[in-house]
């Protein structure tokens, strides 16, 4: 009977232990929810359950990571950047002023040039405005950055190294900025002895020139790779790009393989290069007259021969037929040339037609209408060529510009994907001797191939030469500090094979 007694009181001790412990749950769980949003809006470190993965070339916070995060083979959907990650965590830092920059140049070169800028911001502790694009020099279009490339997410996926704003704060909008061009080549320590000081005096500078201001070599590890996260992550192309060029694709794939053919044959890559072999009089005299009508052009003097044989002119059109077929292209192949318009129209490109009937170029791909907002646009355009160059199962540049030196680099990102490096000073030599009888077509062919073997974009360093960066390897064309997970997939891949 005693024990029945006692039982009441027992209850309420349980009921009451109960009551506390849901109540304590309950707390909990609000305690998180706020924990977590607050974490969020302020930028302060998740909980360890929760937080994201940056996703990030293997460098500072980010550890190894390049292996998960790096892009797949070429798809469509992908179009070789990073994997979308999850916006990362904002950096708190105390700013040492603002940072603007005006870029000069063609596509690729601003696009380098965008990616050197981020790093000397972040290295400096500044807030950088979001780019100025080039309006002024022969290359300029009225594009804005946002025109080219998707604002938010260059923005949002660097704020956890650099702070990146729109346009500079009122009370600086009024204030002239300190103007000034960065030597060229120049290592992090010349920014820190030498810029660091002007922004903190002037607290806005302006770059007016930003073209090959950060050194190839000798940068410290962790901006090396910051170069390529900002180059093949935070600089994804605008919707309307991307949208199309995907499209551009997804039709060249439907016919299974597609080589990209960078033929650079414009009329302003032959007037800036002097290079007029296999011109007329007529065409030698209109090219020499432009090169003339640009100061910003300044070698005005240039002998066409001598320059072509130290192998420093793009391949003619006809150069690159002789070239595709000795290297032992079928003659159906797909070929996409990416390049704006060819100097002499299809009149210079019968031959490559002839040997290679299945080319194709934008026009050809997309209708009127859907090309008619990029029209007077030659930034907008080379975006989707650029689009479609690193998709391709092979990309050839008939030159060695700004674009072939970029898409090859994003290429070797991308898994070391088959890219021809063509020796142009031993080709035309080749070339000379097959049209003075001197080789038969066999003997050149052989000889071409030979020339070639070992010019894939297979792993390796860049060279590098002290005190000359305009002889040594560009660091966008082989980021080699940048490269582990495609060689591991390069790797993977072989033994697959096997």
């Amino acid at each position: 009977m005693a024990r029945h007694k006692s039982s009441p009181p027992a209850i309420r001790r349980r009921g009451v232990g109960m009551l506390r412990w849901a109540v304590r749950v309950a707390s909990s769980i609000v305690l998180w929810t706020v924990l977590l949003h607050f974490s969020s809006l302020l930028g302060l470190p998740r909980p360890p359950l929760l937080a994201a993965r940056p996703s990030c070339l293997g460098g500072g916070r980010g550890g190894n990571s390049s292996a998960s995060s790096a892009v797949s083979v070429v798809a469509a959907a992908d179009i070789g950047r990073l994997a979308a990650p999850a916006v990362p965590r904002r950096r708190f830092y105390k700013s040492n002023g603002y940072l603007l920059i005006s870029c000069n140049g063609g596509l690729n070169q601003m696009r380098a040039a965008i990616c050197d800028m981020v790093t000397v911001a972040r290295y400096l502790n500044l807030t950088m405005v979001v780019p100025e694009l080039d309006k002024q020099s022969f290359w300029a279009d009225p594009s804005d950055f946002g025109d080219i490339f998707d604002v938010n997410h260059f923005i949002n996926s660097l704020q956890d190294e650099v702070k990146i704003i729109r346009e500079l704060p009122q009370k600086f909008s009024r204030k002239v900025p300190f103007s000034m061009q960065p030597i060229s080549w120049s290592s992090e320590k010349y920014y820190l002895r030498q810029i660091l000081p002007l922004v903190r005096k002037h607290k806005v500078v302006r770059f007016s020139r930003t073209d090959s201001r950060l050194a190839n070599n000798g940068l410290p590890l962790k901006l090396q790779k910051l170069r390529c996260r900002v180059n093949y992550n935070a600089l994804q192309f605008a919707p309307s790009i991307e949208a199309l060029g995907k499209k551009m694709i997804s039709i060249l794939r439907r016919t299974g393989s597609f080589i990209v053919l960078h033929l650079r044959y414009e009329m302003d890559m032959l007037a800036f290069s002097g290079c007029t072999h296999g011109c007329s009089d007529e065409e030698t005299i209109d090219l020499t007259r432009m090169r003339y009508a640009y100061p910003w052009w300044k070698e005005k003097e240039i002998d066409s021969e001598k320059k072509r044989l130290e192998g420093l002119c793009p391949l003619t059109p006809g150069e690159t037929t002789l070239v595709l077929k000795a290297l032992g292209f079928p003659r159906d192949s797909r070929i996409y040339i990416a390049s704006g318009e060819i100097y002499g129209g299809e009149k210079r490109l019968a031959a490559l037609r002839t040997e290679f009937p299945n080319i194709v170029r934008k026009e050809m791909l997309l209708s009127a209408d859907e090309l008619l907002p990029f029209q007077k646009h030659s930034t907008q355009m080379a975006a989707l060529d650029y689009l479609v160059s690193i998709a391709s199962d092979v990309f050839i540049p008939s030159n060695d510009g700004n674009m072939a030196k970029v898409v090859e680099g994003h290429r070797r990102f991308m898994g070391f994907h088959k890219t021809i490096q063509l020796d142009r000073k031993r080709l035309v030599e080749l070339i000379d001797l097959l049209e003075d009888q001197e080789l038969s077509w066999d003997e050149f062919s052989t000889a071409m191939k030979e020339l070639h073997e070992g010019r894939m974009s297979e792993p390796t360093r860049r060279k590098a030469i002290a005190g000359q960066p305009k002889e040594e390897d560009y660091f966008y064309a082989n980021p080699h500090e940048c490269l582990g997970a495609a060689r591991k997939r390069r790797e993977k891949l072989k033994h697959t094979e096997i």
